[in-house]
């Protein structure tokens, strides 16, 4: 078979269509070899933009940043809560507080991130300034995982074929594919999950791909535009099982949660949000309570329809208020600190790279 060549890819995309997955896939791995120059990178990424990106494209992209990305020794039966960034709200870090909370409730999470781009301070920066040692071998991140119950895998250190974009997307400065791969390619490659974006356009990608994988997943946005389901009105959630598809609209009152103001979940620098994160597991309640524990009973949803996909024909808001109780529980008697304390001692010993 004849392998693609750059004026292939470069003119079916400027012509308005859509690369085939093989296409895209061959594309990509140039990228993460540093084999595609600057300007035929930076071409391909603004075509694909002005003509909007495609599920195959993105299904491609994928699979090439996965078949480069340095192995994770773990079980894939696991969760990442994750979102997309891009909201430019700068909000505390949810998705880590409850992804915290979700592994006190005894489901495995392997969380995905990087360091900070659209907010004041990323995934990775809070966990570094709780203590949590990022710098850790494959085998350490799989053994943290096995001590704790939950780990970190940081996108720089498993996806080193990214540093090969990272001048071309600096220079373009308007979001492009990059922009919404992360949440795509953990490389646990886990089975359930739970993503928050903040476009509604990419909506139908993400969805399409966790479709096409076979994944389990709740995909959601706040209406007021968070990669989170938001507490200050409506939210929508897509529900991905077993290649089908179904959309929920959610308000916090239907599980008796106050409406919040977005005033009330700005965070600050990786050190304020490790505090907020702190006193949040030890039980303070708030505002950021709230919004965490949504978050969380999300994650928790999605992990039991991968272990159950009969939780498909069940009410979502019976099931994420049974969640958010069981979240809830979790901080309340302690075992949400225990866990980030276990965390951090089980890094801690783990081993650097």
């Amino acid at each position: 078979m004849t392998q693609p060549t750059w004026p292939e890819i470069l003119t079916t995309a400027l012509s308005g269509e859509d690369l085939t997955v093989s296409q895209a896939e061959w594309a990509m791995r140039q990228v993460m070899r540093g084999e595609a120059t600057d300007a035929q990178l930076g071409g391909l990424l603004m075509a694909l933009r002005a003509k909007g990106e495609a599920v195959t494209e993105v299904i491609g992209f994928r699979d090439a940043i996965l078949d480069a990305a340095v192995p994770l020794p773990v079980d894939s039966n696991v969760l990442d809560i994750v979102g997309t960034g891009g909201d430019r709200y700068g909000t505390v870090n949810i998705s880590s507080t409850a992804s915290i909370i979700v592994a006190a409730c005894d489901i495995p999470v392997v969380k995905h991130g990087n360091r900070a781009v659209s907010s004041k301070a990323g995934s990775s920066d809070v966990l570094s300034a709780l203590g949590i040692d990022l710098r850790l071998s494959p085998e350490g991140v799989a053994r943290v995982l096995d001590e704790a119950g939950i780990t970190f895998a940081w996108a720089a250190a498993f996806h080193p074929g990214f540093k090969h974009a990272a001048g071309v997307r600096a220079e373009l400065g308007v979001p492009t594919a990059f922009n919404f791969l992360g949440p795509l390619v953990n490389p646990a490659r886990a089975e359930a999950n739970a993503v928050g974006v903040a476009s509604l356009d990419i909506v139908p990608i993400i969805t399409g791909v966790f479709r096409t994988r076979g994944a389990t997943a709740l995909v959601f946005r706040g209406e007021d535009g968070l990669d989170e389901l938001t507490t200050t009105g409506y939210s929508r959630i897509w529900q991905v099982a077993n290649g089908d598809m179904h959309e929920f609209d959610i308000h916090p009152r239907d599980l008796g949660i106050p409406t919040a103001q977005m005033d009330d979940l700005i965070g600050g620098s990786p050190e304020e949000n490790a505090d907020t994160l702190r006193r949040t597991l030890a039980g303070e309640r708030g505002e950021v309570r709230d919004i965490v524990l949504l978050n969380a009973a999300a994650g928790i949803v999605a992990y039991r329809l991968s272990q159950d996909p009969a939780q498909a024909d069940r009410n979502m808001i019976q099931r994420l208020t049974e969640a958010r109780d069981e979240a809830a529980a979790a901080i309340d008697d302690g075992r949400a600190t225990a866990k980030l304390e276990a965390w951090i001692a089980a890094s801690t010993g783990a081993g650097a790279a």
